[in-house]
């Protein structure tokens, strides 16, 4: 594996291994000139990553460090700090095979902003993001005095006029008009976190931002063809997919039956067919349509395809009707399997959170305090659910004020749960699944506490894992 100086540095700050005036980060040559070791010169000077050592050699050292030492070796001298916001240290670390997966949160603190932390499972240790930049409202200045008008939030106009009027008596602001991201969606892509649309000032917004975790930093990638908030996330093939969600109307929020896909490599969005939504097809009566609206209340990735289950919806009522599955190569929709759609666990508002792990798809069970919360996993051949841990060694916070009491996650191979107590402490438990068979009835057989911290009265939104 060869390096070679390749960009000058401007600063001209001190390095180790000698003075100069010229700096620059090492790259990783091709198979080809593996074995070759460039050195450029600046003057009659020459200088080198660790005093002593070959470049080659000391490219591989700073690669092996994990990422925790990030931080703190970008400060020895400039020529770190490039090295190790390049992609080359990165793309060593994989070659290597010391990539680390790290689990991203989302939440929303007590100031009702909406803030991302990083986990590092090795050290237990959180790290809190940059903020994500402030959308621009300028897009939608012309739908203002529409937003205005439309008071509370709610998915459907019914729900909306009553929550609205409550809200106007104590003269509190929709959470979409005075939280920005407010419904945005999360996904990873060639190891950075994408952020998805959301609410700007009450309407939804099409914009979609990056975080790159080697520099630390946000930028902004292509806009989705659709505004749209709370749309499900998917990757396949290397491509991510937004379906559904919803948008602001007229009449209140508006379901979304379409869906589009981003090429990472051209970062443009195209529209791919529509969701046919066949279950809404079967209502008994024209009044009952104008009143349950169809929207997708989940989605996996799984086995080459998109699966979205889906409801009809009215705050704060939903009926479930299946779903429908998307196959990127045919490029249609056909329907869900009867029993993996009626069967998909639903936590909050009727949403249906999954978790792909070595090839199963899993979900969380919020059942009563009683019985305790389970663990399922969907049987393909008998299309059913079946519980493979019988109860979540931890209360959930089921209470009305919280969207999201748990999230979950596959972080190194394993099926992790992202909790939060009544007591406020957010708590990252790993379950002990053999081969989607139960580890056991035993809870400390079953489970591991990875990291668990008091953030303060903080709600869970999202969460996603990025392997650098």
């Amino acid at each position: 594996m060869g390096a070679s100086w390749s960009s000058a540095d401007p600063g001209g700050n001190s390095r180790p291994g000698g003075a100069g005036n010229a700096a620059a980060i090492p790259s990783i040559g091709s198979s080809g000139d593996s074995s070759k070791r460039q050195r450029r010169i600046a003057g009659e000077h020459q200088w080198q990553l660790i005093p002593g050592l070959p470049d080659e050699v000391a490219m591989h050292a700073l690669a092996r460090v994990p990422r925790s030492w990030h931080p703190a070796m970008k400060l020895v001298c400039s020529s770190w700090r490039q090295v190790m916001s390049s992609s080359e240290i990165f793309r060593l670390r994989r070659e290597l095979g010391v990539v680390e997966e790290w689990l991203y949160v989302l939440m929303k603190d007590k100031e009702e902003e909406l803030v991302w932390f990083a986990l590092d499972p090795l050290t237990a240790q959180w790290r809190r993001l940059p903020p994500m930049p402030d959308v621009d409202h300028h897009q939608h200045h012309r739908q203002q005095q529409q937003e205005r008008d439309l008071a509370g939030w709610s998915l459907w106009e019914l729900g909306s006029s009553i929550s609205g009027m409550v809200r106007s008596l104590f003269g509190k602001k929709d959470s979409s008009e005075r939280i920005p991201f407010f419904g945005c969606s999360a996904a990873e892509l060639h190891g950075c976190l994408f952020v998805l649309g959301g609410f700007s000032k009450a309407s939804a917004t099409s914009s979609v931002w990056k975080y790159d975790p080697r520099t630390d930093s946000w930028s902004k990638a292509a806009a989705m063809g659709t505004a749209r908030a709370y749309c499900k996330t998917g990757l396949v093939d290397g491509n991510l997919y937004a379906v559904g969600g919803v948008n602001r109307g007229r009449n209140g929020l508006t379901p979304l039956q379409s869906a589009e896909v981003y090429d990472p490599e051209a970062d443009a969005w195209s529209a791919i067919p529509s969701m046919p939504f066949v279950g809404a097809q079967v209502l008994p009566t024209a009044f009952v349509t104008d009143i349950l609206k169809p929207i997708a209340t989940g989605m996996a990735a799984f086995r080459g395809k998109l699966w979205v289950p889906q409801s009809l919806y009215s705050w704060p009522f939903f009926v479930d009707v299946g779903g429908e599955v998307f196959d990127p190569v045919s490029g249609r929709w056909e329907e869900m399997p009867r029993g993996m759609g009626e069967g998909w666990p639903a936590r909050q508002a009727g949403m249906k959170l999954s978790v792909v792990v070595n090839g199963s798809l899993f979900s969380l069970d919020p059942m009563s305090t009683a019985e305790g919360s389970k663990i399922k996993v969907y049987d393909f051949e008998q299309d059913c659910w079946r519980v493979v841990v019988r109860k979540v060694p931890m209360v959930l916070d089921l209470s009305t004020e919280s969207e999201s009491p748990y999230l979950l996650g596959c972080l190194r191979s394993g099926l992790h749960v992202v909790t939060k107590d009544a007591g406020n402490n957010v708590t990252i438990l790993r379950a002990e699944i053999d081969g989607g068979r139960g580890a056991g009835d035993s809870e400390a057989e079953s489970w591991t506490v990875i990291a668990s911290k008091s953030f303060g009265r903080v709600e869970l939104v999202a969460c996603q894992v990025l392997e650098i």
